[in-house]
């Protein structure tokens, strides 16, 4: 009875039901670890596409003063010298007692100091603030569009939102799944390619914001002749 028993434990419950079970249990842990790598590189891609995306409060760089932007410079000292002005062309303002004086690319802190200096024997109190009233953000539009050219906009716009002010695509030429924002950025001029078509239909849910400087291009569509 004994030879029996034990031959009938090595037949059903043995060393290689055991090691049927492990083999098992070793394959589902397999599973897991790839799903869960495969989880993380998507994520990881989807991170990396959307980086671009950059909704207006995420804009937060600092402002370099440009062309047609509004200041308000105080002087609380001399209140006399008080003004509000609109950054020309050329880049410059024109201030009582000093005269001209650039104000493109600087922030409205250096320009803060510049007219410190530039007053520096005439204000008794060495106090100036510099206030941005209205910026205007220059974009260019090109391409197969109504009215190509420079767009200035006194608010965050998005890359349709300048087209529109293009006077929007032209159809008969437009290629809507590959538009093109050219951007200067750390030196670099990097491109970003927009499927608008997705845009029009509703299915891109985040919009793309330009940043000053930024060139939009929209492509003609390649046809047989």
């Amino acid at each position: 009875m004994t030879k029996i028993s034990t031959l009938t434990f090595e037949r059903t419950g043995g060393p290689k039901s055991s090691k049927l079970i492990d083999r098992r249990l070793w394959d589902a842990k397999s599973i897991v670890i790839g799903v869960t790598a495969l989880i993380a590189v998507i994520g990881c891609e989807t991170s990396q596409v959307n980086l671009p995306v950059e909704p207006a409060s995420q804009q937060s760089e600092a402002i370099s003063l440009r062309e047609g932007d509004v200041l308000k410079i105080s002087f609380p000292g001399a209140p006399n010298l008080d003004t509000t002005q609109q950054i020309r062309r050329d880049g410059r303002i024109t201030l009582f007692l000093v005269g001209e004086t650039t104000a493109v690319g600087l922030t409205p802190a250096e320009l803060e100091k510049k007219i410190i200096e530039l007053y520096s024997t005439q204000l008794a109190s060495k106090e100036v603030t510099v206030t941005v009233v209205s910026s205007s953000i220059p974009v260019y539009v090109t391409g197969a569009v109504l009215h190509p050219g420079k767009i200035l906009s006194d608010h965050p716009i998005t890359a349709l939102e300048a087209i529109m002010e293009a006077g929007g695509f032209d159809y008969t030429k437009a290629k809507l799944t590959a538009v093109v924002v050219i951007r200067q950025e750390e030196g670099k001029v990097k491109n970003y390619t927009l499927n608008m078509k997705l845009a029009l239909e509703g299915k891109q849910s985040v919009p793309f914001y330009l940043k000053p400087s930024d060139i939009v291009y929209v492509p003609e569509k390649f046809t047989w002749f």
